[in-house]
């Protein structure tokens, strides 16, 4: 049988007075694909050109090799934060605006432990980082929604520390997103897991979300939570906690070999989740 192109379809469809829903019904069919990528642990450090080079070999792969995603987040640890002022803190965003598509982030522990005190603090981030006109910020989290999915970014940095926790500000913003039943993806720095098996409790207090089992218990319960994104431990992991998939992204500053570093492609369509690792080459 012969194949009806849709612009014929609809032409055809509107000369038909007594059935006006037809196209409507197939446009309500269609599901849209969310692609995006995920970076974390990229530690750009403008004493180390190395750390440079590759975020600008970075951005030259993704324009080239992913033309159509939605937007690319990172994890956190992005930028060193070890110089004076926010000469780092620009430098690095210099180079991800090169980027085809929107950009979206969360601190890591670097950007909430400035070395010196005079580096990039949390307002400072706010103002490079969260202040995309898509995004609705309350407090030190934003929202993004997109595609019927809502992608909620958590802080769960603590301010001049390495380890993290939610705020109960962070906890309630989560849940309140979460109970209007929309499937939501929560990215941030600090995994919920000790899923590497570490066995010195100073390297799990550091690395694991300090308080996780409140949060699983108030988060994951959600079956709309459907996906997590990750980072910190630079290891990666990919599991499930209850029916969320719970994914750590390998830390970009760990590459595969030379020129070769890790980032997660990730397409979800109608609330199937695809994901793979991929590195720049």
């Amino acid at each position: 049988m012969a194949k009806i192109s849709r612009r014929k379809f609809i032409k055809g469809a509107a000369t038909i007075t007594a059935m006006p829903f037809l196209a409507e019904a197939t446009e309500t069919k269609k599901h849209e694909t969310l692609k995006f990528i995920h970076i974390t642990d990229s530690h750009m450090d403008l004493s180390i050109e190395d750390s440079v080079e590759a975020m600008e070999l970075m951005v030259e792969f993704v324009n080239k090799h992913y033309k159509d995603l939605d937007f690319v987040v990172f994890g956190g640890d992005n930028f060193n934060n070890n110089v004076k002022g926010d000469t780092d803190a620009l430098a690095y965003k210099k180079i991800v605006d090169k980027l085809h598509c929107p950009t979206y982030h969360v601190r890591g522990n670097k950007e909430s432990h400035p070395n010196p005190n005079d580096a990039v603090n949390l307002d400072d981030f706010k103002r490079l980082f969260v202040s995309n006109k898509a995004l609705k910020v309350q407090g030190k989290d934003w929202l993004l929604e997109k595609k019927g999915y809502a992608f909620l970014g958590l802080d769960s940095c603590i301010e001049g520390a390495n380890n993290g926790k939610y705020t109960q500000e962070t906890m309630k913003f989560a849940e309140n997103i979460l109970k209007s039943g929309k499937p939501t993806i929560i990215l941030n720095h600090h995994p919920y897991t000790n899923y590497w098996k570490g066995t010195d409790p100073k390297d799990i207090h550091k690395y694991v979300l300090n308080n996780t089992d409140e949060a699983q218990k108030r988060l994951f319960k959600y079956d709309n939570l459907i996906l997590t994104l990750s980072g910190h431990k630079h290891i990666d992991s990919v599991s499930h906690i209850n029916k969320t998939k719970v994914v750590v992204t390998r830390g970009f500053v760990r590459p595969l070999d030379m020129d070769m570093y890790p980032m997660r492609y990730i397409e979800i369509t109608n609330g199937n989740i695809n994901e793979k690792l991929i590195y720049t080459s």
